[in-house]
């Protein structure tokens, strides 16, 4: 139906912004990214901080320019849902972490995520992530046109 295929434009298109924007972000600001990753704890090696520093930022516009163009939408949905999920478990595993640590209040903890917006609050990133993801996840269903 109409309805069906305006909201499913509308979804890939703000998808899609959202991952050009946050994606440029972080390519043109790579040294805040790099330090974003680092403080994760996961990748010690700097050849392998680099590298995702450098690639993961590129990636995330390609695939909010695919969306934007309707190019592979249902794959690329598929990959943006993946990066959300492994993105959120780790913002997820940090904030514990640091909940633990410091016995703030999980939903008053802030961090520079990566996400290329500075400090947020653990608890909106973490519902934002989830917004988003099930947006993907409904293109990755929706059927083809």
């Amino acid at each position: 139906s109409v309805d069906r295929r305006v909201t499913g434009w509308a979804a890939r298109c703000v998808l899609g912004v959202c991952f050009v924007y946050l994606g440029l972000n972080k390519a043109l600001n790579p040294g805040d990214f790099l330090k974003a990753v680092h403080e994760y704890g996961i990748v010690e090696q700097s050849l392998h901080l680099t590298w995702i520093a450098a690639v993961l930022p590129w990636f995330e516009v390609f695939c909010g320019v695919l969306l934007l163009m309707g190019i592979w939408v249902r794959g690329t949905a598929f990959s943006v849902l993946g990066m959300l999920l492994f993105f959120s478990a780790l913002v997820l595993h940090r904030a514990l972490r640091l909940h633990e640590a410091s016995g703030i209040p999980f939903w008053e903890i802030r961090f520079d995520c990566g996400c290329g917006n500075g400090p947020v609050l653990v608890g909106r990133k973490l519902v934002e992530n989830t917004v988003w993801a099930a947006v993907s996840l409904a293109l990755v269903l929706s059927r083809k046109r």
